[in-house]
């Protein structure tokens, strides 16, 4: 979230670090609890488009994220659907490098 926000024009950060981890739970419940309902609902489109959709609701759930964030007073906005977009995409392929960086090795 924190690369998202330095990087991306339209996705802004103005709270504390310890409110950032909120900002980070808050994505975590909606990925949790929003986005598997919503790809179920949306199938169909996520086959057609080869899965291209899942960018579709990767920036919809970072939108409903910052609407929450909001609301809580996390400090945490993005201000419309092509920084919601790019966002969600910093995030992803950040999460891949963190996750691929600290992968145990596997035995063989």
């Amino acid at each position: 979230m924190w690369v998202a926000a330095r990087i991306v024009p339209g996705i802004h950060y103005t709270g504390s670090a310890l409110a950032l981890f909120g900002v980070a739970a808050v994505f975590g419940v909606v990925n949790t609890l929003v986005a598997p309902i919503v790809k179920l609902f949306t199938l169909p489109f996520i086959i057609f488009s080869f899965g291209l959709f899942l960018l579709v609701i990767n920036a919809a759930m970072l939108l409903l994220t910052s609407g929450l964030a909001t609301k809580l007073g996390l400090g945490f906005t993005v201000d419309g659907f092509g920084p919601a977009l790019l966002g969600s995409l910093v995030i992803s392929i950040v999460g891949a490098v963190l996750t691929a960086a600290f992968r145990e090795p596997e035995d063989r």
